[in-house]
């Protein structure tokens, strides 16, 4: 067992082959659906840090903070399969009502931004433009992990959080913008017809 006050080494050359290891047994290609999924959850993770360095209220950032911390848990779930030969003690799966509590602050930052009328550009704060790149980066990871889903692969809780989290960040990017009184850039149609009066695509 290692020490904590034993020096780890950062690298294994247990990759090197291009294989990875799941937790609880079993190694796959680098390049595998679950790797992919949870690499893209890594990679939400990340930029959620560079919006929180490039300045968000106090409120948003202890926010994003929570929301990083519960993505580790997220990347745990994804890294274990359901079949996983781990102890049942230190598997880590992402809790029921966490789509339930994103709902929440969904609810309680709406209620403070201006109603949408159409769709708006993403941008405004460095902050709102990291939060709307963090939005499209857990977009990608819902599609990646919605085959493993259908196919049963996963936790049921994994394609319900990433919906919501998709839709928070892309609030808190709004109420970024709104905090530091920065107004929202609208989407401006360029070829002729009917304006559309629906808002960002919320499934």
């Amino acid at each position: 067992m290692t020490r904590y006050n034993e020096t780890v080494s950062i690298y294994t050359r247990g990759g090197d082959t291009g294989e990875t290891g799941l937790f609880g047994g079993g190694r796959v290609q680098k390049d595998d659906a679950r790797v992919d999924i949870y690499g893209a959850v890594d990679e939400l993770n990340a930029v959620l840090g560079a919006a929180r360095a490039a300045g968000l209220a106090p409120d948003l950032d202890a926010l994003a903070g929570r929301l990083q911390n519960e993505l580790f848990e997220l990347g745990a779930d994804l890294a274990t399969p359901l079949q996983s030969n781990a102890r049942s003690d230190l598997v880590i799966r992402l809790a029921d009502t966490a789509p339930a509590a994103l709902e929440r602050e969904i609810d309680r930052l709406d209620a403070g931004l201006p109603p949408l009328t159409t769709f708006i550009l993403p941008g405004g704060t460095t902050g709102a433009a990291g939060l709307h790149i963090a939005r499209t980066v857990c977009r990608r990871a819902e599609r990646r992990a919605a085959p493993l889903a259908r196919a049963g692969d996963l936790s049921p809780v994994v394609i319900p959080y990433l919906n919501r989290l998709s839709d928070l960040l892309f609030v808190m990017a709004r109420a970024a913008n709104h905090g530091a009184g920065t107004s929202e850039a609208i989407w401006v149609r360029s070829s002729a017809g009917p304006e559309s009066t629906d808002t960002e695509s919320s499934e």
